[in-house]
């Protein structure tokens, strides 16, 4: 099979596409011919060990220290089962599905193997592949964040980093349940959020929303430069701060910022379950959530669309096809 391959550490350049072996599922698990991937700050973080302060050493237990331990990226699929292992009760061959690979990566390839205990679910009806995948990384972000911090009516919550795949979840999914949602932005991705439903925006070139005067219930900070001793003042009490982007010292500290501060400090541990993947296709069925791609690349495009995610500029998802 085809997949895009990286053998060391580096820049876009690292990746190319080669013939690999194709898999075979064992007992218990699921052959994914993948029709389409994502290429997210995920794959770039892993692609360049680009990884925040202090986590180095726990990032390379998971891919490696001197060279990439997992060697096709990838943390997201939609695509057909093509065959299934003994004992397999969940899928069979002509499913289409959706879901997540996780911190196994391999999703940059024509065909993926995972356990059927994977979080990944039936392709909804009414979506293609490409909108149900855009709906995958950032829906099951957003969904463990809610489990962990319900949003209620009338709830001020603030998305910082709100243009990016979890960011613009992030908004739809606050103005789904009631709330008056403050997204942070560039001037240029000013109406892409406003048109999801942001009710304020704030240009973080020309404003420090964490100088201001407006508080907030709950803050999503998707960017990495909003920890709690920057933002807590602007936390109202008992408020949250859901650390989808965090430091080592952000993670050591959440606990102990909570108790000394009364406001709720939570850490986003990426664990996903097939009900985070469903999530936003649940309020999508609603007419809730739309998907947002910014642009879409071939599997032979792989370095350029790493390029492009490398710019930081992305707005929503970037989808990468396989087939």
């Amino acid at each position: 099979m085809r997949a895009a391959v990286y053998r060391r550490f580096g820049g876009p350049e690292v990746v190319q596409v080669e013939d690999v072996p194709k898999p075979v599922p064992k007992a218990g698990e699921v052959l994914i011919r993948v029709v389409a991937s994502t290429v997210s700050v995920a794959d770039h973080r892993m692609r360049a060990k680009d990884v925040p302060g202090g986590l180095g050493l726990l990032v390379s237990a998971v891919v490696g220290i001197f060279k990439p331990r997992r060697r096709i990226l990838g943390m997201d699929f939609a695509g057909t089962v093509e065959a299934v292992g003994e004992g397999v009760t969940r899928f069979k061959p002509g499913d289409d599905v959706v879901g997540l690979t996780g911190a196994a990566f391999g999703g940059h390839a024509e065909y993926v193997v995972l356990p059927q205990t994977a979080a990944m679910v039936a392709k909804p009806d009414g979506l293609g592949f490409e909108d149900a995948l855009a709906l995958v990384f950032g829906g099951h972000t957003v969904s463990e964040c809610v489990r962990k911090c319900p949003i209620r009516p009338g709830d001020e919550v603030l998305v910082n980093g709100a243009s990016g795949a979890v960011g613009t979840t992030a908004i739809q999914a606050a103005k789904a349940a009631g709330a008056v949602v403050t997204a942070v932005t560039s001037a240029g991705n000013a109406e892409l959020v406003r048109s999801l439903g942001a009710d304020h925006v704030i240009d973080y070139a020309r404003e420090d929303f964490a100088a201001g005067d407006r508080q907030y219930d709950i803050i999503f900070e998707c960017v990495g430069n909003a920890p709690f001793e920057r933002v807590g003042r602007v936390l109202k009490p008992g408020g949250a701060l859901l650390l989808v982007v965090l430091d080592l010292k952000g993670l050591l500290g959440a606990g102990r910022n909570s108790r000394r501060s009364g406001k709720r400090v939570i850490p986003i541990s990426f664990t996903a379950r097939p009900e985070d993947v469903r999530f936003a296709f649940d309020l999508a069925v609603k007419g809730a959530m739309r998907p947002v791609i910014d642009r879409t690349y071939a599997l032979d495009q792989i370095v350029e669309a790493h390029r492009y995610v490398d710019t930081g500029r992305k707005r929503g998802t970037v989808i990468l096809r396989v087939v």
